[in-house]
């Protein structure tokens, strides 16, 4: 493990933003886990991308920025995405590495898929992973302030 200053500065500062996303996406959780998902309207379906949307967003922000920061703290950089989840799940940054790349595919699907019917599939996912991924942002703050500010 390193003390690097500029590291740990680093990660303070990215740790602000997964948090701040990760409220963005709690609130947007909030407003769209109990819409009819066989009958939405276009308010509807305008919070649900937008949800969709940011869920993208933390799970990639998690393994692009976060884990792959706390990896080069660890002296552990490198891999594949999946080594990098698989790491994190070791780690304890998230609870489980399968439900993680599930999260991941489901960011891949969202940003390529158009057909509405297959997008309200994907809503049903997001709004059942969604609280798995708040949790491991939890897991994840959690870890950084026992291993780095403590």
């Amino acid at each position: 493990m390193t003390n690097d200053p500029r590291l740990l500065k680093i990660l303070q500062s990215e740790l602000a933003l997964m948090s701040r996303a990760a409220s963005a996406l709690q609130r947007s959780w909030n407003e769209c886990k109990e819409i009819n998902l066989s009958n939405v309207d276009m308010e509807e379906t305008d919070r649900l991308e937008l949800l969709s949307s940011r869920f993208s967003r933390l799970t990639d922000y998690m393994i692009q920025r976060i884990f792959r920061l706390i990896d080069e703290l660890d002296l552990e950089a490198g891999g594949t995405v999946r080594d990098i989840i698989n790491r994190a799940e070791k780690k304890g940054l998230i609870e489980n590495a399968d439900s993680f790349v599930h999260a991941r595919i489901l960011r891949n699907k969202i940003a390529h898929e158009y057909v509405e019917k297959v997008m309200t599939e994907i809503f049903k996912e997001v709004i059942k992973c969604v609280p798995l991924l708040l949790d491991d942002v939890m897991r994840t703050q959690i870890y950084c302030q026992h291993n780095y500010q403590g």
